[in-house]
């Protein structure tokens, strides 16, 4: 399997991209939240999720492992599929999808293309206790009183530690996001 990429966006066309790595070129699927912060040239590594159907094989990346993460979750929902996972995860930061999720916000997750009411909530009750505690309630006005990282490293390196993405919110839940990421994780790991 494939678990990450790392090389030159060398093409960039219908949320996806073609990462050239050391001349091997690696097409690969994203959500509209990454495919808008990437630029042609830019050297970049995405973390990849490699899904192989009897015809076809595709690649999914993400810019963050606590993305990748929320994806595999996400396919384990009876009714999604790669294609509505992305969709979901394209509606917002991984971190607000999971806040979503984590508050049982089902008209949230059925605005993503291709999920209905139905399966919205589905992915509520399936993974609600999976996807960890919420790091707020409600959406716009304490979004933007609190504004969390959209690429959390320490919640990353917890997960790349063992941590389920559940408990990784939960070791850093109450830490200060201010605080330098391996202070964050130090703090973490202490709670343990």
């Amino acid at each position: 399997m494939i678990a990450h990429v790392r090389g030159q966006v060398a093409e960039k066309f219908a949320n996806s991209v073609i990462i050239d790595v050391q001349g091997v070129g690696y097409e690969v699927a994203l959500s509209a939240i990454d495919f808008d912060s990437i630029n042609l040239e830019d050297d970049i590594k995405l973390y990849t999720y490699h899904h192989i159907r009897e015809q076809s094989e595709e690649l999914f990346g993400f810019s963050s492992l606590a993305a990748k993460k929320l994806f595999e979750l996400l396919i384990t929902v009876q009714g999604i599929g790669p294609k509505a996972a992305m969709a979901i995860l394209s509606l917002a930061p991984t971190e607000e999808v999971r806040n979503a999720i984590a508050n049982a916000d089902t008209s949230y997750i059925s605005k993503a293309s291709g999920v209905g009411k139905k399966s919205a909530e589905r992915v509520i009750v399936d993974l609600k206790d999976k996807v960890g505690l919420p790091t707020y309630y409600g959406r716009k006005a304490e979004l933007e009183q609190q504004k969390l990282p959209e690429n959390d490293d320490a919640l990353d390196a917890l997960m790349a530690l063992g941590f389920t993405l559940a408990d990784a919110t939960k070791a850093l839940d109450g830490i200060d996001i201010e605080l330098p990421v391996e202070n964050r994780i130090r703090e973490a790991l202490k709670k343990r």
